[in-house]
């Protein structure tokens, strides 16, 4: 052993050090040093593959968790009370004894948090010891490791439906082609395989792996949490560099599928590893109660500090009144006796230690306490779970509960939040020629209405679960007899309902809805011409673009998601999913998948999919056939069956809906994709014939250029063609000088513009294809520039956009499509709920304004009486006179009806209409920037205070979170966000609320989220319900906390006039603790969690109750004072009452001041009665329970209690007050006068000026048909009111 120099040692921490904060991480193989000691290692730098997320070791748990405890001022300021009692000179009670309180706090929340921390050392432990391969030189083979085994630069192999277990760069794969399939339903819930490559130009492909030969440096950026974006290059020791981005990276987490084995070194572990750095656990956040409770805190804090100050000056004149030192005080240790004003300086200590209970020290515990209750019930709605997807809404944010009950804007996506984001290839247009595809239309219109005598539907199922039909059921669904067929149709149409959501699908976009497209006739005969003439031409380019120029991932029903079998570790599969399931907490959900058969005048136009009856162990995956519409063809029923369909049948995995139906709608007219390699993509013609095209680059799309293109070369005519497809304005803009000059080329692109259009104002969305034939000379420059590009590691994303920028020009029209995504259920309903609610809302999409506009029409965010201003342009002067012009109309009209756009559409009662003329703004993307400019933005958010509804079109993911911030910042209101994609995360993050919407677009935006749903239309009831419950219940409890605090702390004060000001409780202190803990603890969080104060079905039936939490009604500053203002009378009566009546008599101290403490508890717990809304058996246990404690405790506490707080002792005396009819006199005449006011002013409000909520109330008491005529006469005049001034406003706008 040789010894190293401390300086030494020192010198290699700082290279660490160093190295760790440098721009870029090296990594070389530990094959040559695994003979060495750890921190001789090369990359001994970097982090372990172990993963720890509990907080605390068993030695270290008290004083760190006491250590975070201590944030809280709170719980500083008490336990600086306690410590300051220890000073004989201020202490008002027996220093143990005041430490009880905080002591309890602090214990309770240990427990908890250790408990907590027990659960995630379990999970860490679970993970860190399931098993892996890693490769040692000693051995020269992969050997049986665990997962906190692994080292950054092991090399470690995966098998098929193994989860990895770090961070991979991918080097080798059992694939022929280099492709290893990674399913991320772990990591962010997308069930669609992505493809993994080995990194070009290393492995040479077909032999074995031999990591010990690796002898390169492997140069990547730092550990990020960016889960799309991956750069580096592998360094050669000739210093030949090969590039390779995230297409190269195995993540951790994620499950290798569809390949035996795949091998590579680790670049990232442990904590470093991507999804590691993404985990952040639950969402933290102030809502809006607590930051205004927070600022009654600091009012509590000066009513103490005056209260003490009084106390201080009281005691300190009151010693003056004495000519000598009365008896009673007690000199020092000298005989000394301290001054007056230094007596009153102490007792101000003194005062705040007696009165320490006037801040909350439980309101926080308490709130805890009531927002996990209130997280419970909502998570167990029955209404919010949705069957299909077997899933409930998620409570990601555990503290802001009561937001939900205040937001003013929602800002919604479009795509997969309005709508269903299951997309239906409806029309094309190419050359300028539009076919409607009315065959289509006719099939999906059949397939809505629910079924026809003339086409045969036959659904089939294959889950773990027991099946839902029984197999002679199925069996006989392949015979053919049409009449079984149609029964076998209209059970499972009853039954589709019902169907147990625990089997999914593991293919996305895979429903025949999306997967099935009867060709346009007109279109079909086309295709054909131009195959039995030339085989080529612009309708072929057409569908071969629609049919590679996408990121699908082919495979086949050979290469299933089926468990390898007969491996040695087979048996780690299932409960690594299940660890690793738990541990991102995302629940894989299970649809039914279903397959469909259509037949029109005895012709197949599509394959049923098959039904696999291998072991329940395979995961199944849908499957479309390689037929032709046509041609008969018989369905695969499993592995043997295969060969009767002609063809081996292919699987589609599409990263996104848009390409599911483009790639079906293609394979449709014959165009089939079959195989997909990184350097092949083999394309079955309608004739048969394979066309194996080599791709030689793919500019993947991205939300800047907004296009996507693949360069490959034909196989015929050895030509380099670019095709490319994108949105419209992204792909006409490369056409070069098309419309500049009279040509074929302008006519084209004129007519398929028009065809777009159209395809807008129908709602459809549209995309554009073209191409483009690449020289050898211009493809060979641009490549090497793309090669640096791919090599660098600073600014690679813009190297990388310039030249596909580069390239993607002088493009040749082919056609474009139109694809519908139809609206999501209740919808529109959803939508006017919100706003009768008083919510503005809007939708922030990237669709054109035309699709948009047509969109908000169907779901009702904009009306066709609306006056719609729209605003596209590319000028910021043309934009800044518009928003001039706009607002001084806007400002002449709403001026002259008086009205304040703050208060826009808000009504005190049910029956005042809304006089205001509804205005609609729909802008684009580029005009919104000039509108967010510095010097146009407050004009912009002026107009749309102004707006009923907001629509931004061609918007961008940075633009959602901007829009959301200026609104939230500039009106200073209460924001929520709903999205269901990754482009939505940032609008989502930037909102007070964020929303996620489990859709079809994986679970980035559910993880970014503070609450997720399935549906949008569960919106309606998690805000106008649950929202309002949480707010008023949540705001009414903090109010009585600070209330009950007030009026008990209130007793002692009152009695320190009668006692010289000396800091002396006419209380047990250990009564005093007691009616905290355990007299009046559970009431006031029953009230937070259970109170209902108007039911579910009138707040959904009138959505305007939800107005008084969007304008903290509940919980106003004036409602605060108010309290306290009661609690000072009530303390008052409380005292004086039981002062006048044993006034003279020679009661002793306890005896005197227990007919206060029982008072002050009837009256806080009957004050309490009064603000309950509901009562339930709940109610009446704790209300009841809690009086019926106080007395047991107190009688055996008296009992007990011989020598417990001398001189005085509490011994028997509650027992003789008990036998005195005095004090059932004093108890019941103090309380009557305390409350009186409360309840009187309760009476005259219910009399006179009665609420929206007491008069919804009201109607919950009349019979269901009656109450329902109600509500629909005040909801008919409303709107009668309305529809008259929208008519009579919206005339001089025009």
């Amino acid at each position: 052993m040789t010894w190293t120099s401390p300086l030494t040692l020192l010198q290699r921490g700082w290279t660490r050090h160093r190295d760790q904060d440098g721009p870029i991480r090296k990594v070389v193989s530990n094959l040559p040093f695994e003979d060495l000691r750890k921190r001789e290692q090369p990359n001994r730098q970097y982090e372990g593959n172990a993963i720890k997320t509990n907080k605390y070791r068993l030695w270290s748990f008290l004083p760190m968790n006491l250590f975070e405890q201590f944030h809280r001022l709170a719980n500083i300021y008490f336990v600086g009370l306690a410590i300051l009692n220890f000073i004989p000179v201020v202490n008002a009670f027996q220093p143990e004894v005041a430490l009880i309180p905080i002591c309890i706090i602090l214990a309770l929340t240990a427990v908890k948090d250790g408990w907590e921390d027990f659960r995630r050392y379990q999970t860490d432990q679970q993970l860190n010891n399931m098993p892996c391969y890693i490769f040692r030189r000693r051995l020269m083979c992969f050997v049986e490791r665990r997962w906190k085994d692994v080292r950054v630069g092991d090399f470690v192999k995966v098998l098929s439906n193994e989860i990895i277990p770090a961070d991979i760069l991918l080097l080798h794969t059992s694939d022929p082609n280099g492709v290893c399939h990674m399913e991320t339903a772990n990591l962010d819930g997308e069930t669609n395989l992505k493809q993994r490559k080995v990194v070009p130009g290393f492995s040479t492909l077909g032999e074995p792996f031999q990591p010990q030969t690796f002898e390169s440096t492997v140069v990547c950026e730092n550990p990020n949490n960016n889960l799309n974006l991956f750069k580096g290059f592998i360094e050669r020791p000739d210093k030949r560099r090969s590039g390779f981005g995230i297409d190269s990276l195995l993540l951790r987490g994620c499950t290798v599928r569809n390949t035996d084995d795949a091998a590579g070194i680790v670049v990232y572990a442990g904590h470093e590893t991507k999804s590691m750095l993404n985990n952040n656990g639950p969402r933290y956040k102030r809502s809006k109660i607590e930051r205004k409770m927070n600022t009654d805190v600091l009012f509590c804090v000066l009513l103490l500090f005056f209260m003490c100050l009084i106390g201080a000056l009281g005691h300190a004149i009151w010693l003056e009144t004495f000519s000598t030192m009365p008896s009673y005080i007690v000199p020092d240790s000298n005989g000394n006796y301290i001054s007056s004003a230094l007596a009153g300086f102490y007792m101000f200590f003194t005062m705040i230690i007696l009165l320490q209970v006037m801040i909350p020290v439980s309101l926080y515990v308490s709130i805890e306490l009531v927002k996990m209750g209130q997280i419970f019930f909502i998570t167990q709605d029955a209404e919010l779970y949705d069957q299909e997807l077997d899933s409930r809404v998620q409570c990601r944010a555990l503290n802001i509960t009561e937001d939900l009950g205040q937001i003013q804007y929602v800002f919604s996506d479009k795509t997969g939040t309005l709508t269903e984001n299951k997309m239906v290839f409806k029309r094309c247009t190419i050359m300028g020629t539009e076919y409607c595809h009315e065959e289509n239309a006719a099939r999906l219109a059949v397939i809505n209405g629910g079924g026809s005598e003339e086409e045969e539907v036959t659904i089939y199922q294959k889950t773990k679960l027991p099946p839902l039909f029984p197999l002679e059921e199925l069996q006989d669904g392949h015979t053919g007899h049409k009449n079984d067929a149609n029964t076998q149709v209209a059970a499972a149409s009853r039954r589709r309902s019902k169907v147990a959501a625990g089997a999914q699908s593991d293919m996305a976009f895979s429903s025949p809805l999306e997967t099935v497209v009867v060709p346009d006739r007109k279109l079909l005969l086309e295709v054909d011409h131009q195959m039995a003439s030339i085989q080529t031409g612009p309708y072929l380019d057409f569908f071969l673009a629609l049919a590679i120029c996408n990121t699908v991932v082919v495979s086949t029903l050979t290469a299933q998601r089926q468990r390898v079998k007969g491996h040695c570790n087979s048996s780690y599969s299932g409960s690594s999913s299940h660890n690793m399931g738990q541990w991102f907490k995302i629940s894989s959900v299970q649809k039914f998948f279903s397959s469909m058969r259509f037949k029109r005048n005895g012709e197949t136009l599509a394959d049923p999919f098959a039904i696999d009856e291998d072991e329940p162990d395979t995961f199944h995956i849908s499957s479309v056939s390689n037929s032709r519409p046509g041609q008969k063809v018989i369905s695969s029923e499993g592995k043997d069956k295969r060969s009767l369909s002609g063809s081996e049948e292919v699987c589609y995995e599409a990263h996104s809906p848009d390409e599911a139906a483009l790639i079906h709608a293609a394979k449709a007219y014959g165009f089939t994709m079959v195989e997909r390699t990184p350097r092949y993509v083999t394309v079955k013609l309608p004739n048969e014939t394979l066309l194996k095209f080599e791709v030689l680059d793919v500019l993947t799309f991205d939300s800047t250029r907004r296009r996507m293109s693949i360069i490959v070369r034909h196989p015929h005519t050895n030509e380099i063609i670019m095709y490319t497809k994108g949105a419209d304005s992204a792909v006409m803009e490369k056409l070069g000088n098309v419309f500049s000059v009279e040509s074929a080329a302008k006519q084209i692109a004129v007519r398929t513009q028009k065809d777009l259009d159209m395809y807008a104002r129908d709602g459809l969305r549209t995309l554009c294809f073209a191409k483009k034939v690449i020289s050898e000379q211009e493809f060979k420059a641009w490549f090497t520039c793309r090669q640096e590009a791919l090599s660098a590691i600073d600014e690679k994303e813009e190297r990388l956009m310039e030249t596909a920028n580069c390239i993607e020009n002088n493009l040749t029209l082919l056609g474009a499509t139109g694809i519908e995504d139809r609206l999501q259920e209740n919808v529109p309903e959803t939508i006017q709920a919100l706003r009768r609610a008083g919510m503005q809302v809007w939708v922030l999409t990237g669709d054109k304004p035309e699709t948009a506009v047509n969109i908000a029409y169907s779901c009702k965010l904009l009306d066709h009486e609306d006056l719609v201003f729209t605003f596209t342009t590319n000028k910021k002067s043309v934009c800044k006179m518009r928003l001039e012009d706009t607002l001084s109309e806007v400002r002449r009209t709403r001026g002259g009806l008086g009205l304040d756009p703050q208060f826009r559409g808000y009504n005190s009662t049910f029956t005042d209409p809304l006089m205001e003329p509804s205005i609609g703004l729909v802008i684009d993307g580029p005009t919104l920037n000039h509108a967010l400019s510095d010097d146009l933005v407050e004009q912009f958010v002026e107009l749309c205070k102004y707006c009923r509804a907001v629509l931004c079109c061609r918007v961008t993911p940075l633009q959602k979170s901007s829009v959301v911030k200026v609104i939230r910042q500039k009106l200073r209101v209460m924001t929520l966000a709903v999205g269901d994609g990754a482009n939505d995360v940032n609008m989502i993050q930037a909102a007070d609320v964020g929303i996620g919407v489990s859709g079809q677009e994986g679970m980035q935006a559910v993880m970014a989220s503070d609450f997720a749903i399935t549906r949008f239309k569960h919106l309606q009831r998690l805000l106008l319900v649950h929202g309002h419950w949480c707010y008023s219940r949540l705001a009414n409890m903090v109010i009585y906390f600070f209330y009950k605090n007030v009026a008990y702390v209130n007793l002692l004060f009152w009695y320190q006039f009668f006692c010289g000001f000396s800091g002396t409780a006419m209380i047990d202190y250990w009564l005093m603790i007691f009616f905290n803990l355990f007299f009046t603890s559970a009431p006031p969080i029953m009230f937070g969690i259970m109170d209902k104060e108007v039911s579910d079905s009138t707040l959904l039936s009138l959505p305007e109750l939800y107005r008084r939490g969007q304008h903290s009604e509940g919980y106003r500053r004036s409602t605060f004072w108010i309290a306290i203002l009661d609690a000072f009378y009530q303390s008052l009566v409380c005292f004086f009452i039981p002062y006048w009546t044993y006034n003279d008599s020679d009661i002793g101290i306890f005896s005197f001041g227990t007919p206060m403490n029982t008072v002050s508890l009837f009256t806080i717990i009957l004050h309490l009665a009064i603000e309950i809304k509901s009562w339930t058996v709940v109610h009446w246990v704790i209300m009841v329970g809690s009086v019926l404690v106080y007395f047991i405790l107190t009688l055996a506490y008296s009992a007990i209690c011989i020598s417990c707080n001398p001189p005085s002792d509490p011994y028997w005396i509650m027992h003789k007050q008990m036998a005195d009819p005095m004090f059932y006199l004093v108890c019941i005449l103090t309380t009557v006068v305390a409350l009186l006011p409360r309840y009187t002013l309760h009476v005259l409000k219910g009399t006179l000026a009665p609420s929206l909520h007491l008069r919804a109330r009201q109607l919950e008491r009349l019979p269901s048909s009656c109450r329902e005529q109600q509500i629909r006469e005040w909801r008919g005049f409303r709107d009668t009111c309305i529809s008259a001034s929208l008519s009579s406003s919206a005339c001089p706008s025009a």
